[in-house]
């Protein structure tokens, strides 16, 4: 599950080690113990819970799965009673320029951002390397629910995400480019086109995470520890808002 939507409706230095006892080493073990069920799903449906039992119906919780596997996509949905939609061509990281999950955009009843592309997370399984409080999260999705609390005006809005550089729209036509060979049996073509598209866009997760398992890669393996780090050393970049 890879980016959730949130709505009122009538949604370490590239230098760190990955050997036994460093901080890479322990956010692979980390991740491989955590399902992303509980992560992105189970969390979601306790708080959507939550906020329907105080009255707050109108509120609905809408994950949007950025992957091709629905059988895979289908098990971590089991028993989670918000829609849980599928995107395999990765348009809505597109459209709302979503470059890491998982991100939290909030709309209200009158189809408005009120908090844009956000670094949200349904546990504290990253607190350690992110040093973010999932119950504080929470609490601004409670505070907007039961107060029409916000703090950003729409010039904010607009400003803390930014348009799609032209090397990140590239990348995303690359990405693609790369499953369509796929899906025809190039795979050295695919490949290819999956190489560019990182190259363009370094940082996009949603781009160079995404393409690992369709090659056959261990998403939180090497190749995931290695963009962990290069992000870290470029003071991870993201197009959105972090934090509280």
């Amino acid at each position: 599950m890879s980016a959730c939507g949130s709505g009122k409706s009538s949604k370490g230095g590239g230098s760190k080690s990955r050997s036994k006892g460093g901080k890479g080493d322990a956010l692979h073990k980390k991740v491989s113990l955590q399902t992303s069920k509980e992560h992105l799903t189970t969390l979601r449906q306790a708080l959507r819970d939550e906020l329907h039992t105080a009255g707050h119906r109108d509120f609905e919780v809408i994950a949007v799965a950025i992957d091709e596997n629905t059988d895979a996509i289908r098990g971590f949905a089991e028993g989670i009673r918000f829609p849980v939609l599928m995107d395999p061509d990765h348009l809505l990281t597109e459209l709302y320029a979503i470059s890491n999950v998982p991100t939290v955009v909030m709309i209200d009843e009158n189809d408005r951002i009120v908090h844009p592309n956000w670094s949200a997370f349904g546990t504290d399984m990253f607190r350690e390397f992110t040093g973010i409080d999932s119950d504080r999260q929470h609490d601004r999705v409670r505070a907007w629910v039961r107060d029409d609390a916000t703090e950003l005006t729409d010039d904010q809005i607009r400003a803390s995400v930014g348009d799609l550089s032209v090397d990140e729209e590239q990348a995303r036509l690359r990405f693609r480019i790369a499953n369509e060979l796929r899906h025809r049996g190039d795979e050295q073509g695919a490949a290819r086109n999956y190489t560019i598209a990182g190259e363009l866009a370094p940082f996009d997760w949603t781009i160079r995470r995404a393409a690992m398992p369709l090659q056959g890669e261990d998403p939180f393996g090497a190749g995931f520890m290695a963009l962990y780090e290069e992000a870290q050393a470029a003071g991870r970049p993201y197009h959105g808002v972090t934090g509280y």
